[in-house]
């Protein structure tokens, strides 16, 4: 088993459930990274999502879409994340699963092919992917990649997805599914919707952890969301903090900090 596996294996043993925090890598500082994980993992984090900034983000709202403009401005990189994760990969427990764009490992790949590619993220210290924009239609390669290198491959179901479609996704998906509590962008939101029915649906058709995320942003959300799933990813509303901070406050302070908050709805 890869790591996603055994960190969700561990939790079902133990009866717990997943924090998966969200952060734009080159954000709030290009060099925030690594201190960010090492923050997370100490706060309670189990997994956390690592967004490779892109140029054109598909489904993320305002906040995180302004925080990876403003992390390619300051020269961020997939090459860039990559070196900042295995500078910090020997001291951390917790899983890292890259939030990744296909034109960008598309682009990567196109002098060497996926199986280069995802063994340079594996090597580093890269746990498995989220595809938000690859359709499962043409995810073989990608896939078998991922399989090859003992890296899970996580693609998105949101409330929209057909009962028959969201079945072939899970049974591509390996690691986790991932499941979007409402159709649209990434963003806060006051209220979360009942997803009872929908994941119950999923365990039909997977043995696979079930992960919610889009809006989840207070303890209260992430206590709702954990009580029928096995993990509540949080992106938005830490991105949101890391852009607010002042300058007495550090990101891994604040992301460390809102963390903690939040992993406190995992009770």
């Amino acid at each position: 088993m890869g790591r996603i596996e055994t960190i969700f294996e561990e939790l079902r043993g133990a009866n717990r459930k997943a924090l998966m925090p969200f952060v734009c890598a080159g954000h709030p500082r290009p060099d925030s990274l690594p201190e960010l994980l090492l923050a997370l993992q100490d706060a309670g984090a189990s997994i956390v999502e690592v967004g490779i900034p892109f140029s054109d983000p598909i489904a993320d709202g305002p906040i995180i879409a302004a925080a990876m403009h403003k992390a390619i401005q300051a020269g961020c990189t997939p090459g860039v994340v990559v070196d900042q994760i295995a500078s910090v990969r020997d001291q951390l427990r917790i899983g890292l699963v890259a939030m990744v764009s296909i034109s960008i490992m598309q682009r990567l790949a196109s002098n060497s092919g996926p199986a280069s590619v995802v063994a340079r993220c594996r090597d580093a210290g890269i746990d498995g992917f989220i595809f938000p924009d690859l359709p499962l239609e043409e995810s073989g390669a990608w896939r078998t990649a991922a399989a090859e290198a003992g890296l899970s491959c996580t693609f998105l179901i949101s409330p929209t997805t057909s009962p028959e479609r969201a079945a072939r996704i899970a049974q591509a998906s390996t690691g986790f599914l991932y499941l979007l509590a409402r159709s649209g962008i990434t963003g806060e939101r006051s209220e979360m919707p009942d997803l009872s029915g929908r994941i119950a649906e999923l365990r039909k058709v997977s043995k696979l952890p079930i992960a919610v995320g889009f809006g989840i942003s207070t303890p209260e959300h992430v206590r709702h969301v954990v009580q029928t799933a096995d993990a509540a990813i949080v992106g938005s509303a830490l991105v949101r903090r890391l852009s607010d901070a002042d300058s007495d406050h550090s990101p891994a302070q604040v992301a460390g900090d809102f963390c903690r908050q939040l992993a406190a709805g995992l009770s």
